[in-house]
């Protein structure tokens, strides 16, 4: 059921941002992850955010990082990604080198699979 009122939801957004960050004067794991790991958790404090170390989490001079937001109101996901960004960017000894920000509405969102969709409907008729 939860997912048919999704689908017809068309007022609800997801906001997404990565941010690449670059430290190539880290010689280790341990010095980076005490670089990074502040600032996710600063983040998930200061922020109504979801923030999850996506990728580098090998490497010792870059990572990526990934922060989400759902709300009804495009403008204010705009804010909350564009204010995270600006948070790590003045945060750290690290370069933020590259920045991506996707805001999808729900609907889309929900329904960006269409195998996915029939798959889910069939699942729910086996269900009833």
């Amino acid at each position: 059921m939860a997912r048919n009122l999704a689908r017809d939801m068309d007022t609800g957004y997801i906001g997404a941002l990565t941010l690449r960050l670059e430290m190539p004067w880290v010689s280790n794991l341990k010095e980076k992850r005490a670089l990074v790991r502040p600032v996710v958790e600063r983040l998930k404090v200061r922020f109504p955010v979801t923030v999850a170390r996506l990728d580098g989490l090998d490497a010792h001079d870059w990572e990526l990082i990934g922060v989400t937001t759902i709300s009804n109101d495009f403008d204010w996901i705009e804010q909350t990604l564009k204010m995270a960004s600006d948070f790590v960017a003045s945060g750290g000894e690290y370069r933020v080198v590259a920045e991506q920000q996707v805001i999808s509405s729900l609907s889309d969102f929900m329904n960006s699979d269409p195998d996915q969709e029939n798959s889910d409907d069939e699942l729910d008729d086996e269900m009833d």
